[in-house]
C-alpha cells in the first residue's frame, strides 16, 4: 500500500480488518502497522543504517496509540542523526534491563531459596520462602546492591505494625542471608543487616506451649483417649507423645518407614530439619496403635492421610485444632509441645542428656561429638523409649508418685 502524504488516522487503524495473511498500513518516515490474521496490530519503523535497511518494533496498537508511534518513530530517527543505530541500542537496553532484573532483591531470594532447597527439609524451605515474602513487597523489586539499613528496617517495620515481633526476627535472619549470598556472587558489598543488629532490641524466645507437670500430663492423656472424631487423628494424638517427633514428621509419616517387626521408625534425612536419617525406637504402646491404625490407611502411602485425598498427608493445623477440641488452648498445648514435655521429665527422671537429645533429633554443636553420637545410644535409647511409654501408662492411669520404670544408664560422655 502507497504511502500516504497525510499518512493514517487513527480510525484507519482502528478499523483496520484481519485478513487471511498479515498485511502493513504506511504511516510517514516510516513508520507503519502490520495488521496480524489474528486481528493483532503492531507497530514498526523501517530506516537505513550503514547501506542497509532495518526495522524496529514501536509496540502494540491501542496500548501504543498512533500519536506515541509517531513520537518513538521520531526519536529513533534523531539517534540516527546522531549516528547511532536504534535497533543496536534497544537490544542493549533489554540486556541491561534483564541484568538489572537479575540483581534485584527478589531474584537474588529466589536464587538463595533454590540453592539452599537440597540442604533443608521441606518445611524449613517452606518456611524460608514465607519469610522472604513478607518483605517482597517492600524489597522485591529493588536493586540489591542500593538497598540499605532504613530500607530494610521499614520492610520490618511493616511487619511488627501487624504485631509479627517473632516473624519480623526472623526476616531479618533471612534477609541478612540472601545479602551474605548476594555478596559471595558480587552482587552486592554490603549487608545491611549487619547494621541493624547492633541497633535492635533483643527478642526474648517464647517458649513452646507445653504440658510439664505429671499430674497434668495424666489429664492430656486420659483426654486424648477420649478424643472423638476421625480415627486417623485420634491415633496420631495418641501417638505423638510416645515419639515425640516434629509435628511435620508425624503428620508426613508414611508406612514403608516403619518396620513394626523390628519396631523402627527410620524416617529419611530429607524429612528431617537436620537432614539426617532418624531413627525412633517404638514401644509396645506405639506398635499397638500402629497396628490397630494400619487396616484403615495402609492403601494409602501415609499413615496419617488427609480426610480429603489419601494422596496427602492430614493438614498442620490437625492436631493442634483437635486439642483446641479437648479444650487445651494454644498458651497450654500444642503439637510440638510433646517434644518440650518428654524432654522435661525425661531429664527429671534422670535420663542422661545425651541420650534425649539424640532421640530429639537436635543438632550437636560440637561437630566431633556429632560424628561421635551420630551412631551411639540406640540401645539406651531404645530401654528410654520403653520406659517413658510405661511412665505415660501410669500417669494416664492416675497414680501420683511416679518413679523411672527403668533405672536409666550411665551414658560414657566424648571429652
Amino acid at each position: 500500500m502507497a504511502v500516504s502524504k497525510r499518512g493514517l488516522t487513527d480510525a484507519a487503524v482502528r478499523k483496520a480488518k484481519p485478513r487471511g495473511a498479515a498485511y502493513n498500513l504506511y504511516d510517514t518516515k516510516g513508520l507503519y502497522v502490520t495488521v496480524s490474521p489474528s486481528g493483532a496490530k503492531w507497530w514498526r519503523m523501517k530506516y537505513r543504517y550503514a547501506s542497509r535497511e532495518r526495522r524496529i518494533g514501536l509496540g502494540a496498537y491501542p496500548e501504543v496509540s498512533l500519536a506515541d508511534a509517531r513520537a518513538k518513530c521520531e526519536n529513533a530517527r534523531a539517534v540516527i542523526r546522531e549516528g547511532r543505530d536504534p535497533g543496536v541500542e534497544r537490544r542493549a537496553e533489554r540486556r541491561r534491563l534483564a541484568t538489572d532484573a537479575a540483581r534485584t532483591f527478589g531474584h537474588v531470594a529466589d536464587a538463595w531459596l533454590a540453592d539452599g532447597r537440597p540442604a533443608l527439609a521441606e518445611s524449613s524451605y517452606a518456611k524460608n520462602r514465607w519469610l522472604i515474602e513478607q518483605v517482597r513487597d517492600e524489597l522485591g523489586s529493588r536493586a540489591i546492591g542500593e538497598i540499605n539499613a532504613p530500607d530494610v528496617l521499614a520492610a520490618l517495620d511493616k511487619i511488627k505494625a501487624r504485631g509479627r515481633y517473632e516473624t519480623a526476627r526472623r526476616a531479618r535472619q533471612c534477609v541478612g542471608q540472601v545479602f551474605s549470598y548476594a555478596i559471595e556472587r558480587h552482587l552486592a558489598i554490603r549487608n545491611p543487616v549487619a547494621d541493624l543488629a547492633r541497633k535492635a532490641s533483643p527478642v526474648r524466645p517464647r517458649p513452646r506451649s507445653a504440658i510439664t507437670r505429671p499430674d497434668e500430663v495424666g489429664k492430656l492423656l486420659r483426654a486424648l483417649d477420649s478424643f472423638v472424631g476421625y480415627p486417623t487423628t485420634h491415633a496420631a494424638l495418641r501417638l505423638a507423645p510416645l515419639v515425640f517427633v516434629r509435628p511435620g514428621e508425624l503428620r508426613h509419616a508414611e508406612w514403608a518407614e516403619f518396620d513394626l517387626e523390628n519396631a523402627e521408625w527410620r524416617i529419611p534425612a530429607q524429612k528431617m530439619k537436620m537432614r539426617e536419617e532418624h531413627l525412633v525406637p517404638l514401644a509396645p504402646q506405639a506398635l499397638s496403635i500402629l497396628r490397630d491404625l494400619m487396616p484403615l490407611t495402609e492403601r494409602s502411602r501415609y499413615c496419617f492421610p488427609s480426610i480429603r485425598t489419601h494422596d496427602r498427608p492430614m493438614s498442620e493445623n490437625t492436631i493442634n485444632a483437635a486439642l483446641r477440641g479437648l479444650g487445651f488452648d494454644k498458651d497450654t498445648m500444642t503439637g510440638h509441645g510433646f517434644r518440650a514435655m518428654a524432654s522435661t521429665l525425661l531429664n527429671e527422671l534422670g535420663w542422661p542428656p545425651d541420650v534425649i537429645e539424640r532421640q530429639l533429633a537436635h543438632a550437636e554443636r560440637n561437630k566431633v561429638r556429632a560424628v561421635y553420637n551420630r551412631a551411639k545410644y540406640l540401645a539406651e535409647r531404645r530401654e528410654m523409649m520403653k520406659a517413658w511409654a510405661n511412665y505415660l501408662e501410669e500417669l494416664k492411669s492416675g497414680v501420683e508418685c511416679v518413679a523411672a520404670t527403668s533405672r536409666p544408664p550411665q551414658v560414657s560422655r566424648l571429652a
